[in-house]
Parts: structure tokens; sequence; C-alpha cells
């Protein structure tokens, strides 16, 4: 027990344990926050692929659009509600 006690009364021991508990628990940059900060990361990186995924559907879908006339005058009418001069518009709402 003595032996314990040499060391507990040293300052390079106290400091370095000092030191230790400061950075695990106390510093702006812990454990925890680490953590966090590295769990927010892979969180964000599956958010990236799935929005580099959309994208390429995306292009693939618009180079299709751009490529046949028809498929792209059904996709304004659809989605843009447009429509030819002599023709009369009706919108169905659902409830």
């Amino acid at each position: 027990m003595k032996k314990y006690l040499k060391y507990t009364k040293n300052f390079y021991f106290l400091f370095t344990l000092f030191f230790i508990v400061w950075m695990v628990f106390i510093d702006s940059n812990d454990i925890l926050t680490q953590f966090k900060l590295r769990s927010k990361i892979k969180e964000l990186e599956k958010q990236k692929e799935f929005y580099q995924d959309r994208k390429a559907k995306i292009l693939a879908d618009r180079e299709e659009l751009m490529s046949n006339y028809e498929l792209l005058e059904k996709f304004a009418r659809e989605r843009y509600l447009m429509k030819r001069e002599s023709e009369d518009l009706y919108v169905v709402v659902e409830e």
C-alpha cells in the first residue's frame, strides 16, 4: 500500500492522471463526442450514397426523356399539367 501512496504524491503521476481524465471526460473532443461524430459521419455517408444513386437514376431518366419526344410530351402533360391550345384540361383530385 505504501508503494501506491508513493506514486500518488508524485507530481508527474498526478498531472498525467489529471490529463487523462480531462481528455476522456471534460474536453470538448472527449470520447463521447468522438463517438457521436463518427455515427453522424456514417449516417451522412449513407445519405450521400442514397443521393448519388438517386442522381444517377434521375440522369438516366432525363437522358431517356430527351431522346424520346412522345415520352417527353407525356411527362410534361402528367407532371406539369401542360396542354395543347385546342385541348381542355380537367384535374381530378381524389379525396
